[in-house]
This record gives structure tokens, sequence and C-alpha cells, in this order.
């Protein structure tokens, strides 16, 4: 045997784990899913959240911020995810986590019976909503709830994890 035998075993089995990460998992997204018509007298608001853009603070792909709707935890947003809400007709303001600086960002909905509309949690700038410019070791980012067009949701939801209704 050679003398490299049990060490490149030792490795191999030490990487296993790892490999089997690597095996596709079965990832059901919305487009695929068996979505329920908007239940009469409501409308849908879809909660997704994308691949955050790098921006200096590595712990942001691991947050699950929630949303809220007036206050009301709604869910949570892992990063890559969708999920959707059926709620009555009436004004709702929109807010989220911010796993960061808080803001006072919000977004204030007036939802109609039947319609759809779509608010994505993003990782956005902090100076965005007052606070002073910093460099990114400071991480001064935050997260914010903003409302995303009916187009660009329908191109984005088949690319993420559908987490089904809320």
């Amino acid at each position: 045997m050679s003398k490299y035998f049990f060490p490149v075993a030792v490795l191999l089995v030490a990487c296993l784990p790892v490999l089997a990460d690597c095996t596709p998992q079965a990832k059901v997204t919305a487009a695929q899913a068996q979505i329920p018509a908007i239940a009469p007298g409501t409308a849908r608001i879809w909660f997704l959240r994308g691949w955050d853009a790098p921006s200096g603070q590595n712990y942001v792909y691991a947050a699950t911020p929630s949303v809220y709707a007036n206050g009301t935890p709604v869910g949570n947003l892992p990063v890559g995810s969708s999920f959707f809400r059926d709620f009555p007709p009436g004004s709702y303001t929109f807010t989220v986590e911010p796993y960061g600086l808080p803001t006072p960002q919000a977004t204030t909905l007036q939802l109609a019976a039947g319609t759809q509309s779509y608010l994505q949690a993003q990782w956005v700038a902090s100076w965005e909503f007052g606070y002073p410019e910093a460099d990114f070791s400071f991480a001064p980012n935050t997260f914010a709830v903003l409302t995303t067009s009916p187009q660009v949701a329908q191109a984005y939801l088949p690319t993420l994890t559908y987490l089904g209704q809320r």
C-alpha cells in the first residue's frame, strides 16, 4: 500500500459531507407550485427576497428578517425565497426587521379586493434613510421593504424558493 493511501482516504472521508451538500436539492418555485386563486373579497401580497448584493457585510446572507403588516408579523424571508398572504381590503403599512440600523422606512399600500401587489425585502444603504455615510467595516446598511412592479416580480418569482401561503 502506498504511504499516501491513509492521508488521501482521510481527506476523502472528511470531504463527503461537503460533497453531499453539493447535490441538487428539491426546490419548489412559485411557478411550479399550485397557487390557489385569490379568495373572494381579499387582496394578495407577494413577499420576496432575492439574492442580496454583496456589500461588505457577510452576515446579511444568513439574516432572515421578519415582515410586518400594521405591526403584526406576517412571516420571515430567508435569502432567495417568496411567499404570499391574502388580506382584507384596506390600508396596510408594511415594515421589515432592519438587521442593521433602524429606520422609519415603511411601505403603505391601499389594497382592493382581487388585486395583487409585490413587496421585496432588500438590503439597502442606510444613508438613504438619513444616516451619514460610513465605510463598510461599520456595517451601516439595513433592510427595507419596497414595492416591486408586477413585471419584475413575475420574472423573479420562478428563481426563488416558494415558502407557501403565510
